[in-house]
């Protein structure tokens, strides 16, 4: 008899063992009532695409939301940004009125989501601070060059607004002479015509531009694989304008051991000219500028990064 009980409740146990389990997900309803809500900063009956600040503000509401991105333009390549609040102030910093499409996502349980889309028209006017052109062009035409002998005359740190300092790496003294020495050679002339109010930049490589390569390259002709050095490179010319930073920085530092900035940044044209290192975006953000002294910041060609450039003149 033992025998026999022990033999069935073998059986009932592995019978159970086997037996399905059934789990729920839960409700994988996705987010409803997406809204994009923004107020561009100056409208009014006068003014219907703002003050020339470029400034929007911009909120996202959804019911059941865990959370948001937004991209800022969905008239380019489309680029979501996280927003951990739902809200933000963007600034649009091409000059002129432009019409942008605003593209939100909110998510919710389970990886489930909504998405909706939302132009906006925009004017956004500048001038840039007149001793800070001065400063850069000497009144016409000024060069520059990296200043290899100080520390920190490039470095790099995270792409975002909390963080204006090179806090990941920081190059010491000379650190690029051995392996870059096109980094420290090639000029960059900013000049100024006073008879039509433009400007351009003269660049100048007798040894080379420094930059990565491959897609990682803002400037033409540089070889599609290999190490980070200079390259060979003819230099260019192409005009630059000045706009409104699109960083968002405050010219004084929310962190002590930020930089300041001059919310003021040099939107290069073309394509066959840049600053320092041949694999950052155009757009170059003058964090301070004296008449011997020019620290520029600039977004990475590769994803995440921002670099930092100390410059003087020739």
């Amino acid at each position: 008899m033992k025998k026999i009980f022990f033999y069935l409740l073998a059986v009932m146990m592995l019978a159970n063992s086997c037996s399905e389990k059934e789990y729920s997900a839960g409700d994988l309803t996705p987010p409803t009532n997406l809204q994009i809500i923004t107020e561009i900063v100056g409208q009014d009956g006068t003014h219907p695409n703002g003050d020339g600040s470029g400034d929007v503000k911009i909120t996202l509401k959804a019911d059941n939301a865990l959370s948001y991105k937004v991209d800022y333009d969905a008239n380019n390549a489309v680029d979501l940004v996280y927003l951990p609040t739902g809200s933000v102030t963007k600034k649009y910093t091409t000059l002129g009125t432009n019409t942008y499409r605003l593209t939100a996502v909110a998510y919710g349980k389970g990886g489930t989501s909504t998405t909706v889309t939302k132009e906006i028209t925009i004017r956004s006017y500048f001038t840039p601070d007149a001793t800070l052109v001065t400063n850069l062009s000497g009144g016409t035409s000024k060069t520059w060059i990296v200043d290899k002998t100080v520390g920190g005359h490039m470095g790099v740190g995270p792409w975002n607004v909390n963080s204006i300092r090179p806090e990941w790496w920081a190059a010491a003294v000379n650190e690029k002479v051995a392996c870059c020495p096109c980094f420290y050679t090639t000029t960059y002339r900013f000049i100024k015509d006073a008879g039509t109010g433009t400007y351009s930049l003269q660049v100048t490589n007798p040894d080379g531009a420094f930059t990565k390569t491959g897609s990682l390259a803002s400037i033409p002709g540089i070889p599609s694989s290999g190490a980070e050095g200079c390259y060979p490179y003819g230099g260019g010319t192409s005009s630059f304008t000045f706009v409104p930073s699109s960083s968002g920085a405050p010219s004084t530092p929310s962190v002590p051991a930020n930089s300041p900035s001059t919310q003021t940044s040099i939107l290069l044209g073309g394509t066959n000219t840049y600053i320092a290192y041949g694999s950052c975006q155009k757009e170059f953000e003058i964090l301070a500028i004296t008449p011997t002294y020019l620290y520029l910041r600039a977004q990475g060609t590769e994803t995440g990064n921002a670099w930092y450039f100390k410059l003087i003149p020739q």
